[in-house]
């Protein structure tokens, strides 16, 4: 059987759109689809004689009517009851949105918008503020999303790195990463994006941990494949859709207009320019009909917003976490406390002058 068929990103494709054909079939058992599924046990000697084709049509089908079963038996009624790591995780962002409001930042509208970035809650934000975001394309920053937790992951892996690289030390940070990731995950409330961007840490993290070859795509499918097995609904929810969308972008398209560049050094500004413009790119390409089906809108300036938005945003939750973890301990300098209110200020300002093009 040939690697490109039997391979875990065909399973995942066929897998996925099994869930999708679930979701649709409103009235279908789950229960139907038991004797379906069952046939490759009962043939599974039978099919090492069969002819590859056959082989694998039927290994297809199985996960596709896998996925069918799935969406169909989430969309059973079931009870919800929250675990206790669950409630820990509620209570641990309802101190972190408390502490964030006592801090003494000069400007009153820093608090609410690391509220707002850190823990996803914008009751703080004034409705200005919103319209701010929202007309300068920037919506997608105040959404918790795996951009975030991928901000949060790169500063919490630079953290851990003077631990060294010794096997000791790379389990060590594997767990506090993960672990990290995983509690940040349940505190914002396990968004489709977010736990999409978990996902694709523990993937990376784990493969790395054992010295595997992490090919994008394999990551992309094998994540995709674990949230619709654990949550096959999630596949309506539009987060999920654009997330997913986004990365697929980014897999796909960014690699190629990457390359268009001429060969420099990685730290030459004009080519970070270039690389954050790509990325910008790549995302709208395979996100932008998904949003214009949806909302019937596009945002006019996402390049600018992006390639302005996206440095600040990483450098304000920086300085946001140093700040939060310094003054936790008592230990935080006036100066940062000053530094991160001139970059939340600094940022509304930025989409402020773009909303008003």
């Amino acid at each position: 059987m040939r690697e490109s068929v039997k391979s875990i990103e065909s399973l995942s494709l066929f897998f996925t759109a099994g869930v999708a054909l679930g979701t649709v079939l409103v009235t279908a058992s789950p229960g139907l689809l038991l004797p379906f599924l069952a046939i490759p046990f009962f043939l599974q000697n039978s099919m090492l004689r069969w002819r590859e084709e056959a082989s694998v049509g039927l290994l297809m089908a199985t996960f596709l009517l896998l996925g069918i079963f799935c969406a169909r038996s989430a969309a059973l009624p079931v009870a919800d009851d929250g675990t206790w790591l669950e409630e820990v995780a509620a209570d641990a962002v309802g101190r972190l949105r408390v502490f964030i409001g006592t801090l003494p930042f000069p400007s009153e509208g820093t608090a609410p918008l690391l509220q707002a970035l850190l823990t996803g809650d914008r009751s703080g934000l004034s409705a200005d503020t919103v319209a701010v975001f929202r007309g300068s394309g920037a919506s997608h920053l105040l959404a918790l999303s795996g951009l975030h937790m991928g901000i949060l992951y790169l500063l919490f892996d630079a953290c851990t790195k003077p631990m060294g690289n010794s096997p000791a030390a790379r389990l060590i940070r594997f767990l506090l990463i993960i672990g990290a990731a995983l509690f940040f995950t349940l505190m914002t409330g396990a968004g489709p994006s977010i736990v999409r961007a978990f996902l694709f840490i523990g993937l990376n993290e784990t493969l790395r941990l054992l010295h595997r070859p992490r090919k994008a795509t394999r990551v992309f499918c094998v994540a995709l494949l674990i949230q619709l097995v654990m949550d096959p609904a999630v596949i309506g929810s539009l987060g999920f859709q654009l997330s997913y969308l986004a990365m697929a972008g980014i897999f796909l398209l960014y690699p190629v207009l990457e390359k268009w560049y001429p060969e420099c050094s990685r730290y030459n500004p004009l080519r970070w320019l270039w690389d954050t413009a790509a990325l910008s790119i790549s995302c709208q390409v395979f996100t932008a009909p998904l949003a214009w089906l949806r909302f019937h809108t596009f945002p006019k300036y996402f390049l600018l917003t992006n390639l302005m938005a996206l440095p600040l945003t990483t450098l304000l939750l920086t300085s946001a976490v140093a700040t939060i973890g310094l003054s936790a301990v008592g230990l935080c300098p006036r100066l940062l406390i000053t530094a991160t209110d001139g970059l939340g200020r600094l940022l509304l300002w930025v989409l402020e002058t773009i909303c008003a093009m």
